[in-house]
């Protein structure tokens, strides 16, 4: 694929896969395209206390169903001596804890860890709404409410608007007043609701507020309003921002069941944390099929290095070919720029002068003793090695812990690097080997100061499908043949000439 047009297609489609590739998964995990990006995690604690009555007992709590705004990150239970499962077969899932001969008052705990999320799940619809059967003496009263409000309004929203106004007027109509002294106000709207063919439920929310003890679940009502369950107050009308509040008890059964027991009640208290929405990630990590956050960590380590590799490459194809710096070999900056990342910048840009100046003159040596090539290198790296264990005993002696990061550059690679430049040294004098070895640390540095900046390093981990995007900008410096900035000075005598 050499032709113009295929090539630049080729290298559009990699740019926009790339891009739109990280796109995706910010958007499907919830990554952060900002390192240090926080997320608001809530902490819940259901308290249950009850009382024994000397015979096998179970309690089942009702859990918070899938919901929009939240998602469930972890969820335990602490009840020492009872058995517990989580069922999942009811309406709503309910947590159930089991014990064959319980003794005294009891209080098991359930801990619910969630966080916020822009994300929208799709609600069920309802199920047949089912007649409701009123008193004879409530009939009339329900008549007559009905057939005040209905008129007044125009959908299932308004229907409900209307009778949490009429219900709340001072001072009450004789029959709202029988009806509202005889139902609960969340009971009396549904069934109202329901007799006017508008499906509708009772609901229990847990309110959010950050440091909150021992808090009751609050009676709200749902309303279907054709496309989705709106919540209401029943005193206070339409509930218009729902981020404080969390749906715990929908169309199931009571919060609370206690089999076996007595006296029984729960509680809630909760706080809210931050933390790094990085790490709220890599905890969904079991969903991320193909993410390095399913590695061990210390395979995680070893390629948040790894992945930063490209990006080493690109500042090395950029400085060498668009600017025509010259380097002792063509990639070796991306190696000592990888060391300095583990070194510190100074210190290693020391250890890497001090060990090839001697290495350089050790070599001198060597060329006279007219060694093959392979013996020769091999030499160079038990030297080498001896080299960097003596700075770094020496550093450690002097209380330099600087001095024992040394200990990271690969043995090899400065092996090579001294060879290379003796070779160079001798066909082409000292002069070659300064310019080569000032561009090869010029184009680390610039690599270095790169690929530590902590947005490249979030980016290259977390969003490896942008070194696609990288490989593509890389093709396309291949493809170039023009000056570079370095040459035009060579070219500068030329001009004036012409002028």
């Amino acid at each position: 694929m050499t032709q113009r047009g295929p090539f630049l297609f080729l290298v559009i489609l990699l740019l926009i896969a790339g891009v739109s590739a990280a796109t995706l998964r910010s958007a499907a995990y919830d990554i952060p395209w900002l390192p240090g990006t926080q997320s608001d995690v809530w902490q819940v604690e259901a308290r249950i206390e009850f009382s024994t009555r000397g015979v096998p007992a179970q309690v089942y709590l009702t859990l918070p169903p899938e919901q929009s705004g939240f998602e469930v990150m972890e969820e335990s239970a602490a009840s020492s001596g009872w058995g517990f499962t989580i069922d999942r077969g009811a309406e709503q899932r309910r947590a159930h804890w089991s014990q064959r001969s319980p003794v005294g008052d009891q209080i098991l705990f359930y801990k619910l860890d969630f966080t916020t999320t822009a994300d929208e799940i799709a609600q069920q619809p309802p199920a047949a709404i089912q007649d409701v059967v009123w008193d004879e003496r409530y009939e009339t009263a329900v008549s007559h409410l009905l057939s005040e409000v209905y008129p007044a309004s125009a959908d299932a929203h308004t229907l409900t608007i209307q009778l949490i106004q009429a219900l709340g007027r001072i001072p009450m109509d004789q029959n709202f007043s029988l009806l509202a002294s005889n139902f609960e106000r969340q009971d009396l709207l549904t069934r109202l609701l329901r007799t006017a063919q508008i499906a509708a439920r009772g609901v229990q929310v847990l309110i959010l507020e950050d440091g909150r003890r021992r808090q009751n679940l609050s009676q709200f009502l749902q309303v279907w309003d054709g496309e989705r369950w709106r919540l209401y107050d029943p005193f206070n009308g339409e509930i218009q921002n729902p981020q404080n509040l969390l749906l715990w008890q929908a169309g199931a059964p009571g919060a609370l069941e206690v089999v076996g027991g007595s006296n029984s009640r729960v509680t809630f208290s909760m706080i809210r944390q931050t933390r790094s929405s990085t790490m709220l990630a890599q905890e969904r990590a079991d969903d991320l099929a193909l993410s390095l956050y399913n590695l061990p960590i210390a395979e995680q380590g070893m390629f948040q290095l790894i992945m930063l590799l490209p990006v080493g490459a690109f500042v090395v194809a950029l400085l060498r070919i668009l600017v025509g710096i010259r380097t002792s070999g063509t990639f070796m900056p991306v190696l000592i720029a990888l060391a300095f990342l583990q070194t510190e910048l100074v210190p290693g840009l020391l250890s890497f002068v001090i060990v090839v100046a001697i290495g350089l003159f050790i070599r001198s040596y060597l060329s006279d003793l007219n060694l093959l090539l392979v013996a020769r290198i091999a030499t160079l790296v038990v030297i080498v090695i001896g080299i960097i264990s003596f700075f770094s005993i020496i550093s450690f002696r002097l209380g330099l812990i600087e001095g024992l990061t040394i200990t990271f550059f690969p043995m090899i690679i400065l092996a090579w690097t001294i060879e290379r430049m003796s070779i160079t040294w001798e066909e082409e004098g000292p002069k070659e080997v300064l310019i080569q070895g000032g561009g090869s640390l010029f184009v680390a540095m610039l690599a270095y100061l790169l690929m530590s900046l902590r947005m490249v390093e979030h980016l290259a981990f977390n969003f490896p499908e942008l070194h696609l995007t990288l490989l593509g900008l890389i093709l396309l410096l291949g493809r170039y043949t023009g000056y570079r900035l370095l040459e035009l000075r060579r070219f500068s005598a030329f001009r004036k000439e012409q002028t």
